[in-house]
């Protein structure tokens, strides 16, 4: 009887050593990932840009090109909607406010005022267009978007046209990430008319994370 006490005893023991192994095993891997995924949170917020409008008297006004020799003065925290021979061009000063450069993947145009809703939710990704050329804005400096319509018979290029004769509101939403190609978000911008037409005032409304929950 004694053996036999003795053989269990050792055996709940081991078992005992075994158990508390795997719930040591088990917190160290546990704190291990929650270790590597604050990592890569700290990395993505590093690569991560957020595009806001220039700052007005701040910062410098650019000088913007287009492929067919357009070119168009841009001040800071303004915007471009023209129209003139027989295009349309589109631009916005901007600045990254976020950590990583910002590479602008494409743009869509929405000219109902009801977009200016809180609530209203971007374009499907077949409405945007994308650029040209490459455009980039560096962290924490100040850089452009541009976009054009060409063909008059197109109803974007007949909508646009129309809202920038009668000074109508103009939604812009630009699509950009981080240079690895991640972290991808749509920034809703408002171009607003002058009174007298004197030039067109840009301001960021909301941003929307593709690649990610959003924070609100």
């Amino acid at each position: 009887m004694a053996d036999w006490d003795w053989v269990t005893i050792s055996a709940l023991a081991t078992a005992a050593g075994t158990l508390i192994l795997a719930i040591a095993t088990f917190a160290s891997v546990r704190s291990a990932n929650r270790a590597a995924r604050v990592a890569e949170q700290s990395l993505l917020l590093g690569l991560r840009p957020l595009l806001v409008t220039s700052r007005f008297g701040a910062d410098p006004e650019q000088k913007v090109g287009f492929v067919d020799g357009k070119w168009v003065k841009l001040p800071a925290g303004e915007a471009v909607a023209e129209v003139a021979d027989g295009a349309v061009y589109l631009a916005i000063s901007l600045r990254n406010a976020g950590t990583g450069i910002a590479v602008l993947h494409g743009w869509a145009i929405t000219t109902d005022p009801d977009v200016a809703r809180a609530d209203v939710e971007p374009p499907g990704m077949e409405a945007f267009h994308r650029l040209s050329r490459d455009l980039y804005v560096p962290a924490g400096d100040i850089g452009f978007w541009q976009g054009a319509f060409r063909d008059s018979t197109d109803e974007e290029f007949q909508a646009v046209r129309r809202a920038i004769e009668q000074a109508h509101h103009i939604t812009v939403w630009l699509l950009y990430g981080d240079y690895q190609g991640g972290q991808r978000m749509i920034s809703r911008f408002g171009l607003t008319a002058r009174a007298g037409g004197d030039g067109w005032v840009a301001a960021v409304a909301r941003h929307i994370y593709l690649d990610a929950d959003a924070p609100r």
